[in-house]
């Protein structure tokens, strides 16, 4: 493969060996699944306008914050049955899966999956465990759990799901994230519980630097022990920040084309992914919600080359550096890294 940045068929973005960090589950429910829910539930959708300007981002929507979160509020109508949760669990690792990626982290917010049939977190949580190991292993794909909890709701519900989430750290939860709205909502109340969890043997990934400035990834690394931060693109705001998340060695879950229909860039091709990586920041390439987007992780592969010209060697490099930064024990993540550095050398030699 080139040095230098060019474009390359569809088939060579889903030939590459990825990784992915940063999936939520909610975000990743396939269209015909949710037609088929809706069905079997009479959630009453699709009556003033087709359910994908429903639950997907269209490309004459405004490309806002609101906007891209008020698709949740249709997909949170459709977790009606355990046969529901188990079965999108299921999908959204086979689709990651059909898309090469060769090992996930996929993130679920229990609180979310349980509102509205008013079902126990820890069924939930149990639900989603057990639909993950089944997949995991039906489809090849090793994938990892990660808990989410919001900024917006009470530190209670989330004391609940980070207990939980420790009772379960032997059945693949391995970490947990705070996602939300971080341009109303301070992360301050929930820095004690997340460093209680760190300490715990939980790993800590936090929203920030998205909807907020460099401040919210200086206080994601000193008061809440973050290893990874959510998105984080505005991190360049403040060099003390780079600098801080460079000594750390905070690896960024970055997901461009999501930075750019939430607001966050004005043009997928003014994203500061390679403005991050010339800093010396730990980078890696992420979907965030595919579903939502309508992307794949090929397609983030394939704009970061044609949008931003990233190399064949620097889309290499974030794969790596996202298996070494995997929520993982050393030696797993070793023996990750080394099966991808093969994988890829060896389309290299082709």
């Amino acid at each position: 493969m080139s040095n230098s940045p060019r474009h390359h068929p569809a088939a060579f973005y889903h030939a590459c060996p990825k990784v992915e960090l940063h999936r939520h589950l909610e975000g990743s429910l396939r269209l015909e699944t949710l037609r088929e829910i809706a069905q079997a539930h009479g959630i009453a959708v699709e009556q003033s306008e087709p359910l994908g300007m429903l639950v997907q981002v269209m490309d004459k929507e405004p490309f806002t914050a609101a906007n891209f979160l008020s698709k949740f509020s249709t997909l949170r109508l459709f977790y009606r049955s355990p046969e529901v949760i188990t079965r999108v669990t299921r999908e959204a690792i086979e689709d990651a899966a059909r898309d090469n990626v060769r090992y996930m982290e996929l993130r679920f917010t229990p609180v979310a999956l349980s509102r509205v049939e008013d079902f126990p977190l820890a069924d939930v949580m149990d639900w989603v465990v057990e639909a993950a190991e089944a997949a995991s292993t039906e489809f090849g794909l090793p994938t990892c759990l990660i808990a989410s909890v919001n900024r917006h709701e009470s530190t209670a519900l989330a004391e609940k799901v980070v207990q939980l989430s420790i009772e379960r750290m032997h059945k693949g939860v391995v970490g947990l994230d705070l996602a939300g709205n971080e341009a109303d909502f301070s992360a301050a109340p929930f820095a004690p519980l997340f460093r209680e969890a760190r300490q715990a043997g939980l790993h800590i990934t936090v929203h920030a630097g998205e909807w907020r400035g460099a401040e919210n990834v200086r206080h994601a690394i000193e008061e809440m022990s973050a290893e990874r931060i959510g998105h984080g693109v505005r991190v360049l705001e403040d060099p003390e920040v780079v600098h801080l998340a460079r000594e750390h060695g905070t690896t960024f879950e970055v997901c461009i084309t999501s930075n750019y229909q939430s607001g966050v860039v004005p043009a997928l091709t003014q994203h500061p992914l390679p403005r991050m990586l010339a800093a010396g920041l730990q980078v890696t390439i992420n979907t965030d919600d595919p579903s939502i987007s309508r992307i794949t992780l090929s397609d983030e592969f394939r704009v970061a080359d044609e949008s931003l010209g990233m190399s064949d060697e620097a889309l290499q490099h974030m794969v790596l550096t996202a298996a070494r930064n995997a929520f993982l024990p050393l030696a797993e993540r070793e023996a990750l890294t080394e099966r991808l550095h093969e994988e890829w050398e060896m389309m290299n030699a082709e």
